[in-house]
């Protein structure tokens, strides 16, 4: 019998069965009603139509998820030494990562670590961090302590400066968690690559950590066909940012490499790195212009290139989107095709959640269609060991890449 003071929500009848295969997600549509007077990011206990204990979750009365499971066990308790332990615990899954050539790694990967709307990534000495739900915001003070405790650094910042928060009735903010202001930049390493990265007003937490494996796979690639008919001495870095792909491919012996970004202040962090890897200015280009209008230019001028990176930014935030986001994934897949040489290869990415891996292929192959070009796909690729994919929340797979070798 559950006593009366606990907060409490109940599911409408058949509305249980994602719970019960570990889905950490609550709908609204699924709420029964709600017992109790639970505050943003208070711990409920969840209830199936018949009144079955199912797990506690956090109460979150603004958004459509109206509720994020912590646990499925109803006979744990939810309080500080419990979130402490879960903090410690993915921090710990990435010890094994962190070495004196990798000092950058995601600490805590939100619902793939139990941590439901929880991001941080460590930055050398610095820790960056993501409330993106109340859950975690309610308990952010108890994050904050247990990460000190468990990653010592010499500051921690918070970057909830995203457009998710609203949705959950919650203010964008950053600033200093504890500790030290990071510099404008901290220098991080990833294997033999060296990158600035600016914590306090780059993307996402500062840089792109779920593309480390990607970007060791494009060097390792480049330097495999160094001395064969297949060799790679053009790069089109496309949506290059910070020019890590950039650099990546100039460390497997690429010849030159032309990086185009949208961002002024990218593209000087990207010359930053260029210098910081031992590269002198010839061996790159860096181009600020929209990349749609751009390849076009590149065509009509009749460039080509050995291989192509296509990293574009989430063209679709909802499953409502992704007819636009298609057609724009088409047209840049149709753009690049028409530069890459016989025997090039096309490195192509898509962040957008409502496009599966099965729909991206589909609209690679339908834009090498339409370019008149036919490919092999050689490498499917995805996002880094340090973001985990949890088996029953598939959400959590959002980067997905080809590596096609085109005819």
């Amino acid at each position: 019998m559950t006593m009366p003071h606990i907060n409490t929500l109940q599911l409408k009848k058949g509305r249980d069965a994602s719970v019960i295969r570990h889905h950490p997600w609550i709908f609204s549509g699924g709420v029964d009603h709600v017992s109790g007077n639970a505050q943003p990011g208070e711990t409920v206990l969840v209830l199936d139509a018949d009144g079955k204990e199912l797990g506690f979750a956090a109460w979150s009365p603004s958004s459509q998820i109206r509720a994020r499971l912590w646990t499925l066990d109803a006979s744990q308790k939810v309080d500080a030494a419990f979130i402490r332990a879960r903090v410690q615990r993915a921090v710990q899954r990435r010890a094994h990562l962190l070495s004196a050539t990798r000092t950058a790694v995601r600490l805590i990967y939100a619902e793939s670590d139990g941590l439901p709307g929880l991001i941080v990534d460590r930055y050398g000495d610095y820790l960056s961090c993501q409330f993106l739900s109340a859950g975690p915001e309610f308990w952010r003070d108890t994050i904050i302590s247990a990460l000190r405790d468990c990653s010592p650094c010499l500051g921690i910042y918070e970057r909830s400066d995203v457009n998710v928060r609203k949705h959950e009735g919650l203010p964008q903010q950053t600033g200093v968690l504890w500790g030290e202001e990071p510099p404008e930049s901290v220098e991080i390493t990833e294997q033999d690559r060296i990158f600035e990265v600016n914590i306090k007003q780059g993307h996402k937490t500062g840089y792109y950590l779920d593309q480390f494996d990607n970007r060791s796979l494009v060097q390792a690639y480049c330097r495999e066909r160094l001395n064969s008919p297949q060799a790679i001495r053009r790069v089109l870095n496309c949506f290059s940012y910070t020019g890590g792909f950039g650099v990546a491919a100039l460390k497997g012996g690429a010849e030159h490499v032309v990086n185009i970004d949208s961002s002024g202040p990218s593209l000087q962090l990207a010359a930053n790195n260029l210098a910081l890897n031992g590269f002198e200015p010839e061996q790159a280009d860096l181009v600020q212009a929209n990349v749609f209008e751009y390849l076009r230019e590149l065509r009509q001028q009749g460039e080509t290139f050995d291989l192509v990176v296509l990293d574009p930014p989430k063209f679709a935030e909802t499953k409502s989107q992704f007819l636009k986001a298609a057609r724009a994934y088409k047209d840049i897949t149709l753009q690049a095709a028409q530069l890459i040489a016989t025997g090039g290869t096309l490195v192509s990415f898509s962040c957008s959640g409502a496009i599966d891996p099965a729909l991206f292929q589909k609209i690679t192959a339908d834009g090498l269609l339409d370019a008149g070009r036919e490919g092999r796909i050689t490498h499917y690729l995805h996002q880094s060991e340090d973001h985990p994919v949890g088996l029953p929340f598939p959400e959590s797979l959002y980067l997905k890449g080809l590596v096609c070798v085109l005819d």
